[in-house]
């Protein structure tokens, strides 16, 4: 009997201490709140982009004839008048000289019809000679300054064409390659250029904002100009992941909608005194947006039910479900709420998407 009392015990402690084991409600440990406040806010959005010097210039020759030299090497910054090529000059100093000659030719001619004027004009008023002589040695005299025009312009021409064999830049920059060689015949009509200058000087790089942001954007500035004008400063992530050390400035908006992609072409502006940025780069340009006074709120304490997105907010202890209204511009771990939350407001901060309508939260636990 004493056994059977003993062993019924052994099975009652069992049975307590199993149902002290089981929990008996929800770890509300899980949740983590915070507590809505106003602040100042700077969101950054990242965009491709491309790179290009603020002028790039193709250098083709404007006359005929075989490269005699090239002046220059590949990827070799270049000032503005510096040789870059010089094409077969001989033709073009032989054109020149007969230029020349030419015009002292028409200026002798000149020089003789004068003197058969003067005096043609000298014996019409002894009536020696008729109105008639005297209208051909005008003629002659006329036709004599026409030749000598014509072969001055001549001579202007030859000179140019001369000047045009040493192939100059046009701007201060980087050259690119070289796409001809010593003893190439090229002129005016070369499928490519000899070679391309690009004025790095400084950088434009081009990124593309959607039409909605852009509508955005016009709503919050004003306008377009404003939004230049206002716009602070924005940063270049180089394509080896680090940001350029000088900051850039957007300079311009198309005034097009890219047809197929929805998207609004912008160029920023940035120094390269030092070279870094080469055309034809890529990178990625950061855009600031600063909202002052504004409730800022972890993405991840959002979710998304038919295009529209919402909290839990926490009202008396339990989580109730609320729609919020946020900026469109985010920078990919938070969003600013226009219209939804209220100072002092307190939402669950982590995981709205598992969460349950009504279940209890204890409002403290994970406060911030």
């Amino acid at each position: 009997m004493l056994n059977k009392i003993f062993f019924l015990l052994i099975l009652a402690c069992q049975f307590l201490t199993a149902c002290k084991d089981e929990p008996v409600s929800e770890d509300i440990s899980a949740y983590k709140t915070i507590a809505v406040k106003a602040s100042d806010r700077t969101l950054n959005s990242e965009y491709s982009a491309t790179l290009a010097g603020q002028q790039v210039v193709e250098v083709r020759p404007q006359v005929s004839g075989l490269i005699t030299r090239i002046c220059i090497d590949e990827g070799e910054n270049v000032r503005k008048g510096q040789v870059l090529f010089v094409i077969d000059q001989v033709p073009y100093r032989a054109a020149l000289a007969e230029a020349e000659a030419n015009v002292k030719s028409a200026e002798a001619r000149l020089a003789t019809a004068r003197l058969n004027l003067e005096s043609t004009q000298a014996l019409r008023e002894k009536n020696v000679v008729s109105d008639y002589d005297l209208s051909a040695a005008r003629n002659d005299f006329a036709a004599a300054e026409a030749a000598l025009a014509q072969a001055e312009a001549q001579k202007v021409n030859a000179g140019n064409n001369l000047s045009y064999t040493e192939v100059k830049s046009p701007v201060d920059g980087v050259a690119g390659m070289i796409a001809y060689r010593v003893g190439t015949l090229v002129g005016s009509g070369i499928a490519s250029p000899l070679v391309t200058v690009s004025d790095d000087s400084r950088m434009y790089a081009y990124f593309s904002l959607t039409e909605s942001k852009i509508i955005d954007l016009m709503e919050q500035y004003g306008s377009l100009e404003e939004f230049i004008k206002q716009m602070p400063e924005v940063e270049l992530r180089m394509s080896n992941g680090k940001k350029y050390p000088e900051k850039g400035r957007i300079s311009a908006v198309s005034g097009l909608v890219t047809a197929g992609t929805g998207t609004v072409t912008i160029r920023a502006d940035f120094p390269n005194s030092r070279g870094i940025l080469r055309g034809g780069g890529s990178g990625a340009v950061i855009v600031p947006s600063i909202r002052e006074e504004c409730i800022v709120i972890p993405q991840g304490a959002t979710y998304e039910l038919q295009n529209r997105v919402f909290v839990y907010k926490v009202v008396d202890g339990k989580a109730q479900s609320a729609p919020v209204t946020v900026f469109r511009l985010n920078n990919g771990m938070e969003y600013i709420v226009e219209a939804g939350l209220q100072e002092g407001d307190v939402i669950i901060a982590e995981g709205a998407g598992l969460v349950r309508e009504g279940v209890v939260v204890n409002p403290q636990n994970g406060k911030e």
